[in-house]
């Protein structure tokens, strides 16, 4: 049976996959080490007083060689042999990769896979090293090629008016900062002027809402009187269209019988009429005659009209027998009469067209139409 293990000395320093190092490593002469101990480039020399202070914090790049051993031992990551010759083999190994790490900026060994892709970014970044060495070559041969003295004036002249654009532009910043800083101070005052109108607007506002109230109410108050005095008007209207002795004594007939305010003045045999109401007829028709005579200044001759009282003649009627020598109450009447016609003529001396129905004649009613006297005794 074979044995499938094996014995691991070295791991790649980037995966740390297991390593199987080629035969040749095992070939390698004191030459060849001489040649592979040479530095790649020059290291810049170090000021250790200087940095005395952060060398503590220095962190060494991994080496297969313990630094510190003095005598010069290694580390191996799989068993040690008993052969000498085997123990000298990986002496020489570690020290090879140590030499190779401390010359380049890669620590070693690597793998197979890991070697590729290194290459592949060493060439990238060799591609790019070559691009910009070209693009810097070609800007030499571009500036060695030009007029340098011309290309000296040129710059000069135009740093010049450079120098004036920006003198000029400076310029204009500062005034463009004076004329933002008039601008910004007129801001804040008209922003201080339209909080006052603000404030006055609002007042005004107020006051405009009172007056507008006040308004309000007085038009109302207005159009009240307005109706008020309008009613009053056509009240008034009313009142001078009418005839206060109209409304006061409404004279009419009812049958036989004038009528005042409803009272009949008179009776007959066939339609006899109670006394009461025929000297209520007479006291009205006196008031009535004592009114219109008192709205002309009109002062009866030989008689005064006295209503609601019994004076010497009464017109005032008892019914049942009466004496011979009881004549007062036709005395009344016929002096009525009198006053009546004297009233009438007052009336003719104003309107000659006012006539009465009747012609009176010394207690004697006339009728025009038939010509026969009636007495109102």
């Amino acid at each position: 049976m074979v044995d499938t293990k094996m014995n691991i000395s070295f791991s790649c320093q980037r995966c740390l996959q297991p390593l199987k190092l080629d035969h040749s490593f095992t070939s390698l002469g004191e030459h060849a080490l001489a040649e592979l101990s040479l530095p790649i480039h020059s290291s810049p020399e170090v000021d250790l007083d200087s940095q005395a202070a952060s060398i503590d914090h220095l962190i060494p790049a991994f080496h297969l060689v313990d630094s510190g051993n003095g005598n010069n031992g290694f580390t191996l990551l799989g068993s040690q042999g008993d052969s000498g010759s085997l123990s000298h083999q990986m002496k020489v190994t570690a020290d090879l990769f140590d030499i190779v790490s401390s010359n380049s900026e890669v620590d070693h060994p690597l793998c197979e896979e890991c070697t590729d892709t290194l290459l592949e970014l060493m060439d990238q970044q060799l591609k790019l090293t070559e691009d910009e060495l070209n693009d810097y070559t070609q800007f030499l041969k571009r500036l060695e090629s030009d007029d340098t003295q011309e290309s000296l004036e040129t710059l000069t002249k135009e740093m010049e008016h450079l120098q004036f654009e920006e003198e000029r532009l400076m310029g204009e910043l500062a005034a463009v900062q004076e004329e933002d800083r008039i601008t910004q101070k007129q801001l804040e005052e008209q922003e201080k002027e339209k909080e006052r109108l603000g404030r006055e607007e609002e007042s005004y506002r107020r006051e405009y809402s009172k007056h507008k109230n006040e308004y309000i109410f007085i038009e109302d108050e207005h159009k009240s009187l307005e109706c008020q005095l309008a009613y009053a008007k056509a009240q008034l209207d009313k009142l001078e269209k009418t005839n206060v002795f109209n409304a006061t004594f409404h004279i009419w007939h009812s049958g036989h019988f004038g009528t005042i305010n409803n009272f009949r003045l008179g009776r007959l045999p066939s339609a006899p009429v109670d006394w009461s109401e025929i000297n209520a007829a007479w006291g009205q028709t006196a008031l009535l005659l004592t009114a219109l005579a008192t709205k002309m200044n009109l002062t009866f001759d030989n008689f005064r009209l006295v209503p609601y009282e019994r004076k010497e003649l009464p017109l005032y009627g008892s019914g049942g027998m009466r004496f011979l020598w009881d004549t007062k109450f036709d005395a009344a009447m016929v002096a009525f009469l009198e006053c009546l016609q004297q009233f009438k003529e007052e009336v003719e001396k104003e309107d000659s067209d006012f006539c009465l129905p009747y012609r009176i004649d010394k207690g004697k009613l006339e009728d025009s139409a038939s010509g026969n006297s009636y007495s109102v005794k």
